[in-house]
């Protein structure tokens, strides 16, 4: 679904994600096929515009429950292009389903450079962008498991080992201090 704002006007995105998220990031298409990056907004509702910035002059950013929102304040000629949510779950980049926003009559993207990457995801028109996150198989969930094993038993163990020294240390110490006090001058 094209969406067709008049200049000047707001313009509303929204983008859902599937499950607990560490935050989601909008970025913009324009008509040659670059990416712009608008916002990063954070799970704790921080947003980070371009160039570090914590509010922008064109843009809003909010985040309610799992709603990641955008808005446009005032459409204008250089909003125009597809608008992405992303966000990065386990080293994986997902993409929402580009959403269109350009004049009534403007020339819209290419198709060739629409395709650019698989969107895993799936849109409702007229709703928000849907990012699904796959669940992990029980493939995946046995490789975790093994791989945490062999990351905590030996810190769990380095642990002891350093707790074990530490009270040892600690132990002559207070020896070595009991001999130099029943020393005579």
């Amino acid at each position: 679904e094209i969406t067709h704002p008049r200049m000047g006007q707001r313009l509303e995105l929204e983008c859902l994600t599937g499950k607990e998220d560490s935050g989601a990031f909008w970025v913009r298409q324009d008509k040659s096929g670059t990416l712009h990056f608008i916002v990063f907004i954070s799970s704790m509702s921080r947003a980070t515009f371009e160039g570090n910035e914590k509010t922008s002059t064109r843009f809003e950013a909010t985040k309610d429950s799992r709603f990641y929102r955008l808005v446009v304040k005032s459409f204008t000629s250089q909003d125009e292009g597809n608008y992405f949510c992303l966000m990065n779950s386990n080293q994986v980049l997902y993409f929402s389903p580009g959403q269109p926003a350009f004049f009534p009559g403007q020339h819209h993207l290419h198709p060739t450079l629409l395709s650019f990457a698989k969107m895993p995801s799936t849109s409702s028109p007229g709703g928000p962008f849907l990012i699904s996150i796959p669940a992990e198989t029980s493939k995946e969930k046995e490789l975790n498991f093994i791989c945490e094993t062999f990351i905590w038993i030996p810190l769990a163990g380095a642990c002891l080992l350093l707790l074990l020294a530490l009270v040892v240390t600690i132990i002559l110490c207070q020896r070595t201090r009991r001999r130099r006090c029943r020393c005579r001058r």
